[in-house]
Formats: C-alpha cells, structure tokens, sequence
C-alpha cells in the first residue's frame, strides 16, 4: 500500500460570525498535499466565506488554521500568500487598464521581489507570458484587461495564480462564463498544476467537479453536510435534498 499523502492544510473548530448570522460554524477540514478537491454548496452556504478564513482576508470568530504543520490562524493575508496561500479573489482584482501581462507580472513581481533588488522586467515578461499561454491567453497577453470578456478575466486571474506559484490554490468560480472548449482545456490545466500544487476549488458546475476533484466537501448552513469521492457525493441523498435537486 502507497504511503497517504502528507497534510497541508487543517482546520479545527473554524467559524465566523457575522452580527447574528453564523456563516461558517465549527468546521473541521483536512487537505492533503498534491489533492484537487471542490467546495460546493447552495448558495448562502458559507463556501466563500471558509476560504477567505483560508486565505486571511477576513478573521475567524473562532477555531484554528494550520498549514504545513504551523499555525497560520493569525498570520496576515500578505504573509499567507509568502507561505504559499494563493486565492484567486484575493491576489488578483485585476486592473482593467493594465494588458493581461502586466497584470500577471504584478503578481509574479509580488512572488519574486526580496530585499533591494527586485527581477528585471525581461524575467517578469517571459514568466508572465509562460502562465498566460498555459491557460490560453497567450494571443491576448497585450490587450487590456477590461477589454477581455468575463470568462477570460477569470482565467486571467487563474494564470495570476500560477505566477504566485503557490503550494495551494484557491480557486472561486473559475469557470463560469467559459465556453465548453474552455472549460475543457481548464480542467485539463488543472489535472496539470495539481502535479506541483495543491487546489481548492468552489465551483458550480458540476461536470467540472465530477470529473476533476479527487474529493468533495460539501457545506451548508456554514457546516459540513458532507465529505467524500464524486461518486459517493452524488449517491448521498442528503446532498441531493440539499443541492442537487434530488
């Protein structure tokens, strides 16, 4: 028997509180190194509140976060993104007047910039223009930003993701307002990156989620209604009174 894939990421007890709404409530959630797995829910369900509790952009009320086996439950969103933490909401509003390059060298620049000397503008170029082709903008790479259609600025933020070179990547809605020859070549760049990271993924569409993720949780109500492969996700009747229409 193969070995189990180490822990990168665990949260115990995980909840946030907004006024008298509770938005995530006592989560405990394990993520292994190397895994795609996919966050899904109804709407309302707490999904991208729990990974912007991930990511650092919001504090939790209470529970811990640990990643790679320290606790990161405190740690700024800028200094979790230095760990390897990257989402793509938080690390990429994309500034419209920029060219779809420039945007992704921000993010590449914000990887490799230490002490006084930063990368030259020639390195940054190649990088930027390396994650752009692999989720096919290359052919954009000098039109500006706001100019590019709503599924393509998701996957821009998708390749400045890759440009943070991230150990996990969290992924929001990534595939909405792609078309199907799109959605194809995402989830084959996924099956790719999941080689040299680990992916979280809330999605929608659940062509993309049965086919790409290794695992599902599933969350309503702020909680865990369930946790499992594709297929024993798809048999729970309790997840398809809850979501899938069952």
């Amino acid at each position: 028997m193969g070995r189990e894939p180490e822990l990168l990421l665990e949260t115990r007890g995980l909840s946030r509180h907004f006024g008298g709404l509770t938005a995530v409530d006592g989560v405990d959630f394990q993520l292994r190194r190397g895994e795609v797995r996919a966050l899904i829910g109804p709407n309302g369900a707490g999904k991208t509140t729990f990974v912007s509790l991930l990511s650092g952009r919001i504090r939790p009320s209470a529970g811990a976060i640990a990643f790679e086996g320290r606790d990161v439950t405190r740690l700024k969103a800028h200094a979790r993104v230095a760990r390897g933490i990257a989402y793509t909401f938080q690390i990429t509003s994309v500034f419209q007047a920029l060219s779809a390059r420039e945007n992704v060298m921000l993010a590449v620049q914000r990887r490799l910039t230490r002490g006084l000397f930063g990368p030259s503008h020639a390195s940054l170029a190649a990088e930027a223009d390396s994650a752009l082709a692999r989720v096919g903008l290359a052919g954009r790479a000098d039109e500006a930003s706001g100019n590019l259609s709503y599924g393509h600025q998701r996957l821009l933020e998708v390749a400045m993701g890759l440009g943070m070179r991230p150990r996990l990547l969290i992924l929001d809605e990534p595939t909405q307002g792609l078309s199907d020859e799109e959605v194809a070549a995402f989830i084959a760049l996924i099956r790719e990156l999941s080689e040299s990271a680990t992916v979280l993924l809330i999605e929608h569409n659940m062509h993309v989620v049965m086919g790409l993720a290794d695992r599902i949780t599933v969350l309503d109500r702020g909680r865990v209604l369930a946790e499992g492969a594709p297929e024993a996700i798809r048999a729970d009747e309790a997840v398809q009174r809850a979501y899938l229409g069952g």
